[in-house]
C-alpha cells in the first residue's frame, strides 16, 4: 500500500535531517524513517515527526523515529517554524518545543540571516560526561562521551572534517553505542 508522506529536508550542521509533516500512526515511524533515510529514496541521517505539543507554552512536539533527543532536528524544526512565521531578515525569535528523549522544554533561539537561519538550542542535561583517550583505526583520539538515558553523543575534535572523518565518527559511535548497551 502506498501512502503519501509530506516532509522537509534540512541540513543543520552538515547532518541531513528529514522532518515529516503529515500525520501517521506512531508505530509506523520506524518503517517510514528507514525508507526515507535510505540511499534509494531521499537519504538522511535521521528522521523526526512533527506533532502537536500537549504541553502549554510549546508550539510543537518533535518525535524522533528512534525516540531519542536530537538537537539538530530541533534546530531544523525551529528554523521551519521561523520560516512559516515569515521571520524577516536579521530578526530573531524564540521557539519552544517538546521533544522525544527529554521531559525538558527545548528553547531554540532562531535568527534569520541573509541566507538561511542561525539557531541555538537548549540541550537536555546529560546523566554523565566523561573524557577518554582511545585508539581507533590507528589513530589516538581524545573523545568526550555525553551520556543520556537512551543515547550518547560523542565529541571528537578534528583538524579537518571531511567525508572520511564523518564515516569514521559514525562507525565509532555505533561501536561505542553497542559496547555501552545503547543502540
Amino acid at each position: 500500500m502506498k501512502q503519501e508522506i509530506e516532509f522537509i529536508k534540512f541540513n543543520p550542521t552538515q547532518n541531513m535531517t528529514i522532518l515529516v509533516q503529515t500525520n501517521h500512526p506512531a508505530e509506523s515511524y520506524p518503517h517510514i524513517a528507514s525508507q526515507l533515510m535510505s540511499y534509494e529514496h531521499v537519504y538522511a541521517e535521521q528522521v523526526g515527526f512533527i506533532e502537536r505539543s500537549m504541553q502549554q507554552g510549546a508550539v510543537a512536539h518533535l518525535q524522533m523515529a528512534g525516540g531519542e533527543f536530537c538537537g539538530n532536528a530541533c534546530m531544523a524544526l525551529a528554523a521551519h517554524i521561523a520560516a512559516e512565521a515569515k521571520l524577516e531578515q536579521h530578526d530573531q525569535m524564540h521557539v519552544v518545543l517538546t521533544a522525544s528523549g527529554t521531559e525538558q522544554l527545548i528553547v531554540c533561539h532562531v535568527k534569520r540571516q541573509t541566507s538561511g537561519y542561525d539557531c541555538q538550542v537548549s540541550m537536555p542535561i546529560p546523566e554523565q560526561i566523561e573524557q577518554r583517550s582511545i585508539k581507533y583505526e590507528g589513530m589516538d583520539l581524545d573523545i568526550i562521551i555525553v551520556r543520556y538515558q537512551e543515547f550518547i553523543h560523542i565529541v571528537i575534535e578534528v583538524e579537518e572534517f571531511d567525508e572520511t572523518m564523518k564515516r569514521r565518527a559514525q562507525a565509532l559511535a555505533r561501536l561505542l553505542g553497542l559496547t555501552m548497551g545503547i543502540s
